[in-house]
Formats: structure tokens, C-alpha cells, sequence
């Protein structure tokens, strides 16, 4: 396969042949034109060029003219202007006008083949972030957040007034709800998303070490500080900083944030300097916030600070509606993570997933389907694939209602029997005979039932 795809004007043909020779055996696919006028028609009917290489000066029609067209056209395409002794004046005011560089007569083929090999794979990375971002912008795409049930649209709503706004946001709810998820769906959505979006755990980075991380450090500010170092909200500069577990924050540097979120200025750790950030904070917790308010462990001016906008993300055990759409989700994803070929999923495990308390909330669901899909041998998922511990917790039918499959939480039948047996006994003072006929059963099997619970026997 040919590392790119390109196109050579000059009106000289020993020079075009040279060039398209020295190229081809890179393996480079070149398409070459003698007559300038030409190659321009053909350039506004293809659409897979990397780049073009065009002598300067040419009759009919100059390299700047082939310059202006190409850009038009696709900005991406890369132009390398082809310039004789003397011209480089003119090559300097071509790259002006947009061209990706010059290179002079006579060529150098190696160093030809250098500066195409630098400009293909520049573009070539260009083309795979774009990919990327494109990628992002779906993922995080509200078109892409799973969201059928009343509560959990309501929040979307809401999330989608908020993103293009400045307003510093409190991102509330239980762990595995998708604080981050949401988080960074207000980034992808607003203007600053061709910005960092940098998440920090507050939980998860030592006390001593939360502050440098954040607002960085000058060198010799401490053992081990051997140079500068920007922190967090410099880094974000632009963009967005999703202060995750913030209510962990400690209490001294809570006073440091504040001023931060304030003035828009950080002072980093031996510094006296202040360093101008534009950041937007987004900020999330598990916690009680009021709680820790009353309790003194969080500040309350930092509390309101960061609740300008406050997003409650519902458990999804409140949001049932939504989980064989997630449950569809996660196995498709896994499917061809694992190159697995699951089609479909049990009505009776959706029902039993739709009344599970999901006490991990999405996180524990998407680990369970995996699971779930890693260790399948079958085309279809049924409560048999879940496991063991989860398994105790299908519901049982009611022999006496079975007609309307009433469902009882999961019970242990046999410590049910044990003290019914014991009951039973209990209320005919011991008579084997007769708690017997209680229970509705015979006296041999009363008697090994009582060895089988190890029930120690009274006498008559």
C-alpha cells in the first residue's frame, strides 16, 4: 500500500520525471503533470490527495495560483512550493500565503524524500487526532448517553443548558452513577472542548501532595523539586478541570481553591507570583456536602462557590427503564471486545436485572455483563450465566399462587424448614407424633429430618 497519494506540476519534463522516479520508489502514489492547466482540472475532481508539488514559476499558470486552488479546495492538502536560485523571496511570501514549505533547484532527491516523508506523516497524525475528537465528541455526544427514563432525560436537559455556559458545576450522586461521564459530556458540548479536559481524584492523591498537584511548584520548592512544575489548573488552562471526590479535598486547601475560583489566579508551592488560568471547574462527590458543612469538614463558602449549578445524578435503581438499553449496550461493547457472538438476552434476566438493587450502580452492571460475556459459551444470556452470588438472589415462585407468579425475595428452604420444624415442636411440647401431623408430614421423615438439622430430640 502507497504511504501517500501525490501530485507533481512542472513544465520541465526531465525534472518531473526525476522527481516522480525518486518518489515512486519510496512507494509514494504519483500522479505528474507537464501542463499545469491540466493537473488544475484534475485536482477539482479528486478529493485523495496528501500532497501537492509544484514548481514555482511555470507558464500559463504559476505555483501560487496551484497554491490558492489547492487550499481552497482542502486546506489539509499539503502544498511544497519548487523554487530556483534566486526565488526564495518568493517562496518565503508563498509559505505566507499558506504553503507547507519550499525546497530549491536543483533537488536534492534524499532530501526530496524527507521533507514528503515529514509532511505525509505530519498529516497523516493530523488525520488520526481528528479521528480521535470525532470519536470523543460521539462518546460523549448526548445522543450517545443512554437516558430513556423521565429522571435521568430531566437531567440531560439540564446538562445541555449548562455545557456552553461558564458556570461551575456540583455533580452529585452515588459511586458508578457516571459523574465523570457527565462531566465530561459538559466539556465535549461547550466551546472550550478543543481544550484539556484534566480529571483529578481528590481521593486518590495524598494530602501533602494535593496542593503541587494542583497548582504546581517552582523549582527547589522542596526535596526533590529539581525544576519547575505546572500544575493542574495551568495545564487546563482553556479548558476544564473535573475535581472528582472533592469533598475529600483537605480542609486547608479548600481556603486555596476558593481564592482561586475567585480571583482566577494560582500561586504555585514556593512561588509569590501570580499565574492567570482560565479554567472552568466541574466538580463531583458521593458525599452529603451539607453534611460535611455542618460536620466543619467542608467550607461553606467553597460549598455555594461550586454549587452554582448543582446536576443530581439518579441511582440506578431509580432509573430502571434505562437498564436493557445499558445491558444491550455493555454487551454489544464486549462482544467485540472478547469476539464473542452473544445475540440476544433472556427475558427473565432482564426482568432480574431490572430488580436488582445495583448497590455499584452502572459501573456494577457493565462489570457484570462482562463477566457474563467472557465466560458464556452460549448465543444467548440467561440467568445461568450469572454469578453464583447473584444467583441467591433470583426470586422464588409461591407454590400457592403460582397461577399469578407471585415472586418472594429469595429465601434458604432449608433453615425455613428447620424452623418450622422447631416451631412445630415448640407449640406440641415436644411430641414427635403430633408436630408430625402438624406439619403434614410422617413420623419417619420427621425423624430424619431431625437427624439431617441435627434437632435434638426430647423425650415423649
Amino acid at each position: 500500500m502507497a504511504q501517500g497519494r501525490l501530485v507533481i506540476f512542472d513544465d520541465d519534463k526531465a525534472n518531473l520525471l526525476t522527481m516522480k522516479k525518486a518518489l515512486e520508489k519510496v512507494d509514494y502514489e504519483i500522479i505528474a503533470f507537464n501542463d499545469p492547466e491540466e493537473g488544475l482540472k484534475f485536482l477539482q475532481t479528486t478529493d485523495t490527495i496528501d500532497l501537492v508539488l509544484s514548481d514555482l514559476k511555470m507558464p500559463k499558470v504559476t505555483g501560487i495560483e496551484i497554491l490558492k486552488s489547492v487550499k481552497q479546495k482542502d486546506p489539509s492538502v499539503g502544498v511544497i512550493l519548487i523554487t530556483a536560485f534566486g526565488s526564495v523571496e518568493s517562496a518565503v511570501e508563498a509559505m505566507k500565503l499558506g504553503a507547507d514549505d519550499y525546497i530549491g533547484k536543483p533537488i536534492d532527491i534524499y532530501e526530496l524524500r524527507k521533507r514528503v516523508s515529514a509532511f505525509v506523516e505530519k498529516r497523516k497524525l493530523s488525520k488520526e487526532v481528528n479521528l480521535l475528537k470525532s470519536r470523543l465528541d460521539k462518546r460523549f455526544g448526548f445522543e450517545n448517553i443512554i437516558a430513556h427514563s423521565p429522571n435521568m432525560k430531566e437531567l440531560l436537559e439540564r446538562v445541555r443548558i449548562v455545557a456552553n455556559t461558564r458556570a461551575t458545576v456540583l455533580i452529585v450522586g452515588e459511586s458508578g452513577t457516571g459523574k465523570e461521564l457527565i462531566a465530561n459530556a459538559i466539556h465535549q458540548n461547550s466551546d472550550r472542548k478543543g481544550k484539556p479536559f484534566l480529571p483529578i481524584n481528590c481521593a486518590a492523591i495524598p494530602s501533602n501532595l494535593v496542593e503541587s498537584e494542583l497548582f504546581g511548584y517552582e523549582k527547589g520548592a522542596f526535596t526533590g523539586a529539581e525544576k519547575t512544575h505546572p500544575g493542574r489548573f495551568e495545564q487546563a488552562d482553556g479548558g476544564t478541570l473535573f475535581l472528582d471526590e472533592i469533598a475529600e479535598l483537605p480542609l486547608e486547601l479548600q481556603a486555596k481553591l476558593l481564592r482561586v475560583l475567585e480571583e482566577k489566579v494560582v500561586y504555585r508551592v514556593g512561588g509569590t507570583k501570580g499565574i492567570a488560568v482560565d479554567v472552568r471547574i466541574v466538580a463531583a462527590t458521593h458525599r452529603d456536602l451539607q453534611e460535611k458543612v455542618k460536620e466543619q469538614k467542608f467550607r461553606e463558602d467553597l460549598y455555594f462557590r461550586l454549587k452554582v449549578v448543582e446536576l443530581k445524578i439518579p441511582p440506578l435503581r431509580e432509573r430502571k427503564s434505562d437498564i436493557p438499553f445499558l445491558f444491550n449496550h455493555f454487551l454489544n461493547e464486549f462482544c467485540k471486545e472478547h469476539k464473542k457472538e452473544i445475540s440476544s438476552v433472556s427475558k427473565e434476566l432482564l426482568d432480574f436485572c431490572e430488580n436488582y438493587t445495583w448497590q455499584g450502580n452502572v459501573r456494577e452492571l457493565k462489570n457484570l455483563v462482562e463477566r457474563m460475556v467472557i465466560f458464556s459459551s452460549k448465543d444467548t444470556l440467561s440467568l445461568d450465566d450469572l454469578p453464583p452470588e447473584m444467583r441467591k438472589e433470583i426470586p422464588i415462585v409461591n407454590q400457592e399462587d403460582s397461577n399469578n407468579s407471585k415472586k418472594l425475595p429469595y429465601l434458604d428452604l432449608s433453615l425455613l424448614e428447620k424452623e418450622a420444624i422447631l416451631k412445630a415442636l415448640e407449640e406440641t411440647d415436644g411430641n414427635k407424633t403430633q408436630a408430625a401431623k402438624l406439619l403434614g408430614i410422617g413420623l419417619r421423615t420427621l425423624h430424619r429430618k431431625l437427624n439431617e438439622y441435627n434437632i435434638v430430640e426430647r423425650s415423649e
